[in-house]
C-alpha cells in the first residue's frame, strides 16, 4: 500500500522530507528545560540554539538555493537529509553547549539543502492539473513538523532523555533519505540550447552569477520573499511566545501542551486549503488578503485589552480561539507564496534560487519578529499591545500582496 502511494504520488514523499527536516527545527523547544539542567545551557545559549537555524537561513538561503539548482534537486535533498541525520546523531553525544551550538549550525545548513529544492521537485513530479494542490501541501511542512515536535517531544524526552530524542530524529531523517532515494527518479540535466535562445529558454544551465542576477533583478522574487518575511516573523513570534502567554494565564492546566501543538497544527489546514483553492481558480491576491486580514483580527482577539465579559475561563478560550484563527487562516499565505514563487521565478532553472531568496527573507523575518514582539511586550508591561506589532506586518503584507497581483497581471500581458 505504501509503495503504491509513493509510486503514484512521489510529491507526498517530498512533503514528508520537508516535515522530517522541520522536526529538527522544532525538536529543541521541548528539550530546552532538560538541556539547561543536563549541559548547563544558559538562557542566552538556548536563545541562540533556537535562532541558529533561522540565522543560517538568513545568511545562506540564496546560496543553498543556488546549490540545489546546481547539484540537482534530488541530490540536494539527499545531501541535506544526510547532514541533518549525522549532525543530529553527533548532537546526541554533545557534552558541552558549544558543541551543540556548532552542530545546530550544521543542522541549519542541512535544513536549507533539504527544503530549497522542494517546490521545484514538486513541479517536476506533479501533473499540471494537481500542482497547485501539491504546492499547498508543501507549504504545510513547517507547521506540521513543529506541531509533531511539540506534541511528541515531551513524551520521548521523558522516556529516553534528550539524547534519545536527538537520536530518534536522526534515525527518522536517515530513513527519510532512503525513502527519497527510492521514490524519486534521478535528476534530469537541462538540455543544452543555442546562445541566441538562452533568454527565451525555460530550462537552461546557467552560471551562479547569472542565476543570482536574474533572480535579484526580477521584481517577483523580491515581492514573494518580502511577503513571506512579513508572514513568518509574526507567526513565529506568536506561536513561539504562546507557551509563556498560556503559562501566565494559568487557565489550561494539563491541556496546555495539547493546545500549544494544536495552535501550530491548524496552520496546516490553511496551507492545504490554499492549494485546493488556487487549483479551483481563486486568485492568489484574495487568499493572501484573507490570510493577512485573519491574522490581524486573530491577534486583536487573542491579545488586545478588550475587556471580555464572562468568566475568566471563557475569556481564555476566546483568546485561544483568536490564536487558532491567526494560525489556521494565516496558513493560506505560505501555501500561496510557494505557488507564486514557482510562477514568478525568472526561469525554470532559477526556481530553487527564488525559493532560496524567499527562505532567506523569511528567516530574516523569523529572526527579527520575536524580538520585536518581545520588545513591545516589555515596553507595555504585558502582551496586550502585541496586536499592534503583528497588525503592522499584516498591513504591509496587504500592500505587498497587491503589488504581487500587479506583477502577475504584468507577466500575463
Amino acid at each position: 500500500m505504501i509503495v503504491r502511494v509513493w509510486q503514484r504520488h512521489p510529491e507526498v514523499v517530498v512533503v514528508l522530507a520537508g516535515v522530517s527536516a522541520a522536526l529538527h527545527v522544532g525538536k529543541l523547544s521541548p528539550a530546552i528545560p532538560v538541556l539547561r539542567d543536563a549541559l548547563g545551557v544558559s538562557l542566552l545559549q538556548a536563545g541562540f540554539l533556537l535562532s541558529l537555524v533561522q540565522f543560517a537561513g538568513m545568511l545562506f538561503g540564496l546560496v543553498a538555493g543556488l546549490l540545489a539548482d546546481s547539484m540537482g534537486l534530488k541530490r540536494s535533498m539527499l545531501v541535506g537529509l544526510t547532514v541533518l541525520s549525522i549532525a543530529g546523531a553527533l548532537g546526541a553525544l554533545a557534552e558541552q553547549p558549544g558543541h551543540l551550538l556548532a552542530l545546530r549550525a550544521c543542522e541549519g545548513f542541512g535544513f536549507l539543502l533539504t527544503v530549497m529544492p522542494g517546490p521545484a521537485l514538486i513541479r517536476r513530479l506533479t501533473p499540471a492539473a494537481h500542482m497547485q494542490s501539491a504546492l499547498g501541501m508543501w507549504g504545510a511542512y513547517m507547521p506540521l513538523g513543529t506541531a509533531l515536535a511539540l506534541a511528541g517531544g515531551p513524551m520521548v524526552i521523558g522516556l529516553a532523555d534528550w539524547r534519545g530524542w536527538w537520536l530518534l530524529m536522526a534515525g527518522l531523517t536517515m530513513v527519510m533519505a532512503v525513502w527519497v532515494a527510492l521514490a524519486i527518479g534521478p535528476d534530469v540535466p537541462a538540455a543544452p540550447v543555442a546562445p541566441k535562445a538562452r533568454r527565451k529558454a525555460r530550462t537552461v544551465q546557467v552560471t551562479w552569477t547569472l542565476r543570482v542576477r536574474r533572480t535579484l533583478s526580477a521584481r517577483g522574487p523580491w515581492l514573494v520573499a518580502l511577503c513571506f518575511a512579513l508572514y513568518s516573523g509574526q507567526w513565529l513570534a506568536v506561536i513561539g511566545f504562546l507557551p509563556s502567554v498560556v503559562a501566565q494565564s494559568g487557565r489550561f492546566g494539563s491541556a496546555a501542551a495539547t493546545l500549544l501543538a494544536l495552535a501550530a497544527l491548524v496552520n496546516v489546514v490553511g496551507n492545504v486549503a490554499s492549494g485546493r483553492l488556487l487549483q479551483r481558480g481563486v486568485a492568489a491576491r484574495h487568499l493572501l488578503g484573507a490570510g493577512f486580514t485573519a491574522m490581524a483580527l486573530g491577534a486583536v482577539i487573542a491579545f488586545a485589552d478588550i475587556g471580555w465579559s464572562g468568566s475568566p475561563q471563557l475569556t481564555a478560550m476566546l483568546r485561544y480561539g483568536g490564536v487558532l484563527l491567526f494560525s489556521m487562516v494565516g496558513g493560506l499565505i505560505p501555501g500561496t507564496l510557494f505557488s507564486l514563487a514557482v510562477r514568478l521565478a525568472p526561469d525554470e532553472a532559477s526556481v530553487s534560487t527564488t525559493v532560496g531568496w524567499m527562505q532567506q527573507l523569511s528567516a530574516l523575518g523569523q529572526f527579527l519578529g520575536p524580538p520585536l514582539v518581545a520588545w513591545v511586550a516589555a515596553a507595555a508591561g504585558g502582551w496586550h499591545w502585541t496586536w499592534v506589532a503583528t497588525g503592522s506586518c499584516c498591513l504591509l503584507g496587504l500592500v505587498v500582496a497587491q503589488r504581487i497581483h500587479r506583477q502577475l497581471v504584468h507577466a500575463r500581458t
